[in-house]
C-alpha cells in the first residue's frame, strides 16, 4: 500500500528555512559580538601603547626643562660673572688713570691759561678756568686734542669773566672732553700675568 503523507510539506519547508535563518541570523550575532570584541580590545592595547608612550615622553619633556632651567641658572651666573670682569677691568684701567689724568693734563696747559676746576663724571671731563685771551683757549683745545688720552674735545663757552681774579686773565671757559679708557684696558690687559685668562 502506499504511504501517503498527510503533512502539508510547504510548512515542513518553511520551518526548515526558518530554522536555518535562526541559526544564519544566531551565528553571524556571535560573530559580530567576537568582531566587536576583537577590535575593541586591539584598540584598548593601541591606546594603552600610546599612553605609555606618552607617559615617558613627558618624562623626557621634565627632564629637558630641568635642564634647561640649570641651564638658564649657569647663563645667568656667565652673566653676572662676566659683568664683575668688565667692572674689575674698567678698574683696573681707571687705577692707571687716576696718576695718567693730572699728568697729562698738567702737560696740555699752555701759559695764559689757569684751570680753576676739573669735574669727571664717568669718562667725560668739564675743565672750568680762566685765560687771557680767546687765542689761548683755541691753543688749548689743540693741545688737549693732541694728547692721546683726551678724546673729542669741545668748548662749551668762552665770555669775559664777571669778576676777574687777576687783570691779565680776563676771560673764563669750559671744555668738555672725554677720556680714552681703551688705552688703559689694553695697558691693563699686557700687564696681567702670563696664566690669568
Amino acid at each position: 500500500m502506499a504511504r501517503i503523507n498527510l503533512l502539508p510539506w510547504r510548512e515542513e519547508a518553511r520551518r526548515d528555512r526558518q530554522r536555518q535563518f535562526l541559526y544564519s541570523l544566531m551565528a553571524t550575532l556571535v560573530l559580530g559580538a567576537i568582531l566587536v570584541l576583537i577590535v575593541g580590545m586591539f584598540f584598548d592595547q593601541r591606546i594603552s601603547h600610546q599612553e605609555s608612550r606618552n607617559q615617558q615622553i613627558q618624562v623626557e619633556i621634565n627632564r629637558l626643562e630641568q635642564r634647561i632651567a640649570r641651564i638658564r641658572e649657569l647663563e645667568n651666573t656667565r652673566n653676572r660673572l662676566l659683568s664683575r670682569k668688565q667692572i674689575i677691568e674698567s678698574l683696573q684701567a681707571s687705577r692707571s688713570l687716576t696718576v695718567e689724568l693730572p699728568d697729562k693734563l698738567a702737560k696740555t696747559i699752555p701759559v695764559g691759561i689757569t684751570l680753576t676746576n676739573v669735574r669727571q663724571q664717568g669718562a667725560n671731563l668739564t675743565l672750568l678756568g680762566t685765560s687771557q685771551s680767546n687765542a689761548r683757549v683755541s691753543a688749548y683745545l689743540q693741545s688737549l686734542e693732541e694728547m692721546d688720552l683726551f678724546v673729542n674735545p669741545e668748548l662749551q663757552y668762552v665770555r669775559a669773566a664777571d669778576k676777574p681774579a687777576t687783570r691779565i686773565e680776563t676771560y673764563e671757559f669750559a671744555i668738555r672732553v672725554k677720556l680714552d679708557n681703551t688705552k688703559g684696558k689694553t695697558q691693563a690687559a699686557g700687564t696681567q700675568p702670563a696664566g690669568a685668562g
